[in-house]
C-alpha cells in the first residue's frame, strides 16, 4: 500500500469533489440524515474553503495506490500558528493507515507555511478524529474560536522539519 500526499489548488476538480464528500459527510452525521443536495450546496458555500490556497493556508489531497483517497485543510492563523481542518478519508480508504500520514504531510506543509504550532477544532460526535489527534500527539487546549460546531480544541507544538539525509 502506498500513500501519497499533494498540495493542490482547493478549485481543482478533485478538491471540490472531496470537500463535497467531506461536508456531506459531516453535516449528515451532525443531523442524523442524509443532508440535501439543496443544503449541501449552501454548507458548500459558506464553507467555502477559498483561504485554503497560499500565502493564507494549503490544500493537501492524498492517495492511496494512486487512486483519490482524501484530503486536508491547513489554514494560517497567525504567522506561527495553523489550523488543521477539513481532515477527511472516503469510506472505502478508511482503517489503512492512511489519517496518520495524511495528518502527518498536513503537518510538514504547515511547517513550511511557517507554523511551529498547529491546532484544530472538532466536535463531540467525530469520536474518530478525536482519538486519532490524540494518539498523534495533539494535546487538549482552550477555546480559540467560537465557531458554532465545535466542542474540542486541540494543538501540538511542530519541530521543525529534519534535513534530508545525504
Amino acid at each position: 500500500m502506498t500513500w501519497s500526499f499533494e498540495v493542490t489548488p482547493v478549485d481543482h476538480p478533485d478538491a471540490a469533489q472531496l470537500l463535497r464528500e467531506y461536508l456531506d459527510e459531516i453535516a449528515s452525521r451532525f443531523y442524523g440524515r442524509q443532508i440535501t443536495d439543496e443544503e449541501l450546496d449552501a454548507a458548500l458555500e459558506e464553507h467555502h474553503s477559498k483561504d485554503l490556497t497560499p500565502p493564507t493556508g494549503a490544500f493537501l489531497l492524498a492517495w492511496r495506490d494512486g487512486v483519490l483517497a482524501g484530503c486536508a485543510g491547513l489554514r494560517v492563523a497567525a504567522p506561527d500558528i495553523t489550523e488543521l481542518t477539513h481532515v477527511f478519508l472516503r469510506k472505502a480508504e478508511r482503517g489503512k493507515g492512511g489519517a496518520a500520514l495524511l495528518v502527518a504531510a498536513a503537518e510538514d506543509v504547515a511547517r513550511g507555511l511557517g507554523a511551529t504550532l498547529i491546532r484544530l477544532d472538532t466536535r463531540d460526535d467525530l469520536v474518530e478524529a478525536r482519538a486519532l489527534y490524540a494518539r498523534l500527539g495533539y494535546e487538549t487546549v482552550e477555546p480559540f474560536n467560537d465557531e458554532p460546531f465545535a466542542h474540542h480544541y486541540f494543538a501540538k507544538s511542530l519541530a521543525p522539519a529534519l534535513p534530508d539525509r545525504v
